[in-house]
């Protein structure tokens, strides 16, 4: 194979490979029993990121009214019926978010974009690889990312997903509810030995492909250097991720618990679907982390909303304001609808989905151009930290990364710091 023909592969490999290289010191399949199941039943974290932030005026709870005797505000109303199980935070924010519209592109990873010397653009890994590196050594996918076709309206910012590797990377995502669908349970109609065989050949690139970088190791400069030093890390990233595919190779995906969906899926019934296909990863096992980046656009387009996604988060009295609020309310109606099919569902011991799981539903920007106090809102059990109530916090800017820090600690994780972190949010542990 030529030269030309092994770079090719790499490029092409490396669009499709997103696994952060912490994963690399857990390719074996742990062996789990009966009584392990029947016993501990293990962690999940979900991530919902959405643009163009909430409605101020009628999303957030009246800063006076704070434990568990609050009043839901009009955008969270829909949530009624779970209000005892999820917990509202106020006055979170990541130091150095400085642009207007990026919802997502930070906020999992607290980042400085000019940390890099020379750069104008810098990230760090999110909470959910790190929750990955910890939960995802058991299953067939260390972690999923969804997201949806409709990124140009709907205030994301850059990024694939989001999901950002070690090396602040953007990792792919499945950008429709049938290709997530297939990706979770269609079966490879490759027979066996020719899978293993194609795997055998991608090893064999990589091989070729390492043995021509270090040829040209010695002749270069710092800066080059630590460009060589990435290159090898992507390797060792799709190395990782053969391994974990060899690994399940012979292990057949679960059944589907519904159809494929339809292609002609957009707006709330988007993000419904993808609902669904979250909770039927989880159900079967096959992921234990999840993101999705929401559609904004489509969504409103869905509810008949004439006026643009952007528009809308400008909002001004009259018109606009009212369309805010309904994308607010259909939003909160979806995720009431999740919530629901997570207690619905049921483990092998009889627990529910959400007696495992830690959901956190939130933007990185509040409203219109304002990047302090990021709604967020956590549910389930998952992590072990207080629901059912309306938190504001005393320091109006603490670094929302603390909040990643605790729930990463919740399960299990241990680490001692993430992104601009500055300690555990002990305001949601319990004493």
């Amino acid at each position: 194979m030529a030269d030309q023909s092994r770079r090719r592969f790499l490029s092409a490999a490396g669009t499709m490979i997103a696994l952060p290289a912490f994963e690399s010191l857990g390719l074996v399949r742990r062996v789990v029993s009966a009584a392990d199941v029947s016993s501990s039943r293990p962690k999940r974290v979900i991530f919902l990121g959405f643009g163009y932030g909430v409605t101020n005026e009628t999303w957030f709870p009246d800063v006076k009214q704070t434990g568990t005797g609050y009043t839901l505000p009009n955008g969270l109303k829909p949530l009624e019926r779970h209000k005892s199980d999820f917990t509202i935070i106020q006055g979170m924010t990541n130091q150095y978010n400085n642009e207007a519209h990026w919802g997502s592109t930070f906020w999992l990873t607290g980042a400085n974009r000019y940390a890099q010397p020379g750069q104008s653009f810098h990230n760090s890994i999110s909470a959910d690889q790190v929750a990955a590196g910890h939960l995802g050594l058991d299953t067939r996918f260390s972690s999923i990312q969804l997201g949806s076709e409709d990124v140009k309206t709907s205030g994301h910012g850059p990024g694939l997903s989001l999901a950002w590797d070690a090396r602040g990377k953007p990792i792919s995502g499945l950008d429709n509810p049938v290709s997530a669908f297939h990706r979770l349970f269609s079966a490879d109609s490759l027979p066996l030995e020719q899978r293993q065989e194609k795997l055998a050949q991608h090893r064999s690139v990589l091989d070729a492909v390492r043995s021509d970088a270090k040829r040209v190791e010695r002749q270069l400069n710092r800066s080059d250097a630590d460009k060589l030093d990435e290159y090898f890390q992507s390797i060792r990233d799709i190395e990782v991720r053969l391994g974990k595919e060899k690994q399940w190779l012979s292990i057949p995906k679960p059944r589907a618990p519904f159809k494929e969906p339809p292609e002609s899926l957009a707006g709330r019934e988007e993000i419904k679907m993808m609902y669904d296909l979250i909770v039927a990863a989880l159900q079967t096992d096959s992921t234990r982390v999840i993101t999705y980046r929401q559609p904004v656009g489509t969504l409103l387009k869905s509810l008949s909303i004439k006026f643009a996604p952007h528009d809308v988060s400008h909002y001004l009295p009259g018109e606009r304001t009212v369309a805010s609020q309904q994308r607010d309310v259909a939003q909160s109606e979806l995720l009431a609808g999740l919530i629901d099919q997570l207690k619905a569902t049921r483990e092998p011991d009889g627990s529910s989905l959400f007696d495992h799981t830690i959901l956190v539903y939130g933007s990185n920007i509040r409203t219109i151009h304002y990047l302090d106090n990021c709604p967020t809102l956590i549910a389930g059990r998952g992590a072990g930290l207080k629901l059912g109530e309306h938190i504001v916090l005393k320091e109006k800017s603490t670094p929302l990364c603390n909040l990643w820090l605790t729930i990463l600690n919740g399960i299990g994780a241990k680490v001692k710091s993430h992104g601009d972190s500055t300690g555990v949010l002990s305001e949601v542990e319990f004493a």
